[in-house]
């Protein structure tokens, strides 16, 4: 025997079925305002309608991605937001250092009031090219540098030294806290090969120019020992010794020779000799 539905007839009508079914598939496609509705508000959308609403938020989706392919394609926001972030990312890195120096940030000066004191600094390059240096100071007038600058070859270093005159301390200031305002600041270039140095290069070629270091003074007491004034001693008298070397003429590799042969060393010798025999001759004639 068959059992007989319970449902109401009102239950089974076709257009209540088509009301629940369609506003059950229209949930997830609606706004959050419109989930709050009431029963009898969702029961009134025909499915013409809601298809309708569908349609027009596909066609709303496609535009927003074609919106921004035309602005992927264009370059407008993506490429400049990238290229501000590297550009910032390229700042924040290290500036690869030329020249190494010793010492590295401070130039240590004996405190000797009323005199011109010497400091040294060993300049090394550490590139595989040639290497221009140059120094600057805000105090041209009592400082100056010995070389001023220079071009080194790879892996070569100077002692350069640098001079300054020593002022007395101003309104009842300790000798050692007096405070020097002297800054210098040391300069590289890369140029091409082997070269005559001139100031000019640094002129020429600014936006090659990078700042190596800017060095501050610092005083020593010369009456009281200290393993930086031992240091500024040992490379005081490398730099007077380097002086030194520099300023004495090159070595004869061997005799100049002139002409055709001619050897100057052994003309000077053989005249001596034709000289010595004539007057030899001369007196025995006599």
């Amino acid at each position: 025997m068959a059992i007989a539905d319970q449902r109401s007839p009102a239950d089974n009508t076709p257009s209540n079925n088509n009301s629940k079914v369609w506003g059950f598939l229209k949930l997830p496609f609606l706004g959050g305002s419109n989930t709050n509705t009431t029963p009898s508000s969702s029961t009134t959308n025909t499915p013409t309608s809601t298809m309708m609403m569908m349609q027009q938020q596909q066609q709303q989706q496609h535009h927003h991605h074609n919106h921004q392919a035309n602005s992927l394609i264009e370059g407008s926001n993506p490429p400049l937001a990238s290229n501000s972030v590297s550009s910032v990312a390229r700042s924040l890195l290290p500036t690869r250092r030329r020249l190494k120096l010793d010492p590295s940030s401070k130039l240590y000066f004996p405190y000797e009031p009323g005199k011109q004191v010497r400091s040294a600094i060993r300049i090394k390059n550490t590139c595989k090219s040639h290497v221009a240096f140059k120094f600057q100071t805000t105090a041209p007038k009592s400082c100056f540098m010995r070389p001023p600058g220079a071009i080194l070859a790879p892996g070569e270093s100077i002692i350069a030294t640098v001079f300054k005159f020593v002022e007395h301390p101003e309104n009842n200031e300790k000798p050692m806290e007096q405070k020097s305002r002297v800054k210098f600041k040391i300069m590289s270039l890369k140029v091409k090969g082997v070269m005559d140095y001139v100031p000019e290069l640094f002129d020429e070629q600014k936006d090659q120019v990078a700042v190596e270091q800017i060095l501050r003074v610092v005083f020593l007491d010369p009456e009281r020992p200290s393993p930086a004034m031992e240091k500024l001693k040992r490379q005081l008298a490398d730099a007077d010794a380097a002086l030194e070397a520099r300023k004495k003429p090159p070595e004869d590799a061997g005799p100049r020779i002139i002409g055709e042969g001619l050897v100057i060393d052994e003309w000077k010798e053989r005249r001596e000799r034709y000289l010595a025999r004539q007057q030899v001759e001369g007196v025995d004639s006599v």
